[in-house]
């Protein structure tokens, strides 16, 4: 039996997933590889441990599932967006830590730069608010910052990807240096208008058209591997920044469908179609996953720190042991007593932009436990999502009907309920949760013939669970105006 296997490597986990021929995930592997945080608001990997955790799950779904190398038909890869990786074209070799999508160090110049005659032309370029949260400033500092690497770079010496193009370079051995449209429109460095990096970009940042690697279709033959690392040379035919991917793994191929992804961050998505959105409320266009030649576009709300903060109340405060303890910790107490919880770890994204808020509890009373906290924690989540959907909403003009969703912390049925609530919108989640590994695959099979039709790949989509929304407006109202206030004192 023929089968596609996708690669998602994520913020924490390198995920590796089988699928049939009719979308159906026959077998996962995951690996896990730390984020280290050497100052604060910094945060960076080891790209080679990154690569190791890839390499190992990916053996070891094959392993697990008795599946040949020769059995797989084409990979898809999907991906943490935005994390920066620079290396040495001759050794394979990283020349420094990457750096992570959440990483801060770069705020300051961006605040300069947002200051600047150049700040409306960036964004009307890239569809972006100028924020050390693309690639852009992350591959500059590298190059201002690590000795001697400028000139290597000029020359063509050193080589940028995210992390698809990086994953891509190790498993052809350095034979494909490229990416795809998603992630490219994702570095701040890429013309939504043309497809192509903008030498007026680069210029700003000074960075060297050398480094960039090829832009490619999402969906398309890009290379093979190279066979000791699968047992066989596999076609890659499928590439997405994470969010792209799960826009398709919820077969949200159309203009005007959406979903919300819950993971480390949240990312909320509205498919646009050929039209470059345009957001009065600080939202972004983004270049979504196409199956053809034509260009497609998305509206992305991003939020920094999502399932983050429960991991934070679980590795840091040690209130819970596990993240699926969380639920029953919420449920345990009938209300937040007043408890909100602004995780502003790594500043405030979308709608709000602010490098320089920080994250605290308030509402704290003799009474609070560690149930409150736990649970303030998971309705940070709902409200942060609320604010992305109001402001999708009003730039759009329209109502969501509902919303998709997915994602690891899409299994908790208290917290879901609870987003359904506070917006006032049913929620629809999937069979698979595990979308983003979905999507890549079903773009890797298009482009190969093992799934005919994006008709065809609709039509495995199947609803697992529909949350309606329970809460009156006026308590609905009155939780969300305490949110507001809690951020107001975060920034």
């Amino acid at each position: 039996m023929p089968f596609i296997l996708s690669l998602d490597e994520g913020t924490t986990t390198a995920r590796s997933a089988l699928y049939d021929g009719q979308g159906r995930r026959v077998s996962m592997e995951s690996a896990a590889f730390p984020c280290r945080y050497p100052q604060a608001g910094w945060v960076e990997q080891d790209a080679l441990e990154i690569w190791r955790a890839q390499l190992e799950s990916a053996r070891a779904v094959l392993t697990r599932a008795r599946v040949a190398a020769w059995d797989v038909v084409a990979i898809g890869i999907t991906n943490q967006r935005e994390t920066t990786v620079v290396w040495d074209r001759s050794t394979g070799e990283p020349i420094a830590p990457a750096i992570v999508w959440q990483c801060r160090r770069t705020a300051e110049y961006c605040t300069r730069l947002a200051a600047s005659p150049e700040a409306g032309e960036i964004t009307r370029k890239t569809g972006l608010v100028i924020d050390a949260y693309f690639s852009a400033s992350k591959i500059r500092w590298i190059l201002e910052n690590v000795p001697g690497v400028r000139s290597r770079a000029e020359n063509g010496d050193l080589l940028f990807g995210n992390i698809d193009t990086w994953l891509i370079w190790k498993l052809t051995n350095g034979a494909v240096h490229a990416t795809d449209f998603s992630n490219a429109s994702r570095t701040m460095l890429m013309n939504l208008a043309t497809g192509d990096w903008d030498d007026e970009l680069l210029r700003i940042f000074d960075i060297p058209r050398a480094m960039l690697p090829r832009i490619v279709a999402s969906s398309a033959f890009v290379g093979e591997t190279a066979p000791e690392h699968l047992g066989a040379r596999v076609r890659i035919a499928g590439i997405a920044g994470d969010q792209q991917a799960a826009l398709a793994g919820q077969a949200c191929f159309r203009s005007g469908l959406s979903k919300n992804t819950y993971g480390t961050g949240c990312f909320a998505l509205l498919h646009t179609g050929g039209h470059v959105p345009v957001s009065k409320n600080r939202l972004l266009a983004t270049r979504a996953a196409s199956t053809n030649a034509q260009a497609q576009f998305a509206m992305e709300g991003s939020v920094f720190i999502a399932g983050a903060a429960i991991q934070w109340v679980r590795d840091e405060l040690k209130a819970i042991g596990t993240a699926a303890e969380s639920e029953a910790l919420a449920i345990s107490i009938p209300d937040n007593g007043g408890v909100y919880f602004v995780p502003a770890f790594v500043g405030l994204g979308a709608p709000h932009w602010d490098p320089d808020a920080r994250g605290l509890i308030t509402g704290l009373t003799r009474s609070t436990g560690r149930a409150h906290i736990v649970r303030a924690a998971l309705e940070s989540i709902a409200y942060q999502t609320r604010e992305l959907i109001d402001a999708m909403q009003a730039d759009s003009g329209e109502e969501l009907s509902e919303l998709r969703v997915d994602g690891g912390a899409a299994v908790n049925d208290h917290l879901m309920q609870f987003q359904a609530d506070i917006l006032g919108k049913p929620l629809v989640r999937p069979v698979d949760v595990e979308t983003t590994a979905l999507g890549a695959a079903y773009l890797a099979g298009l482009a190969t013939g093992f799934w005919k039709s994006l008709a065809e790949v609709e039509s495995f989509w199947r609803a697992e669970r529909r949350f309606e929304p329970r809460m009156p407006a006026g308590q609905r109202e009155r939780l969300f105006a305490g949110w507001k206030e809690a951020v107001r004192r975060a920034r």
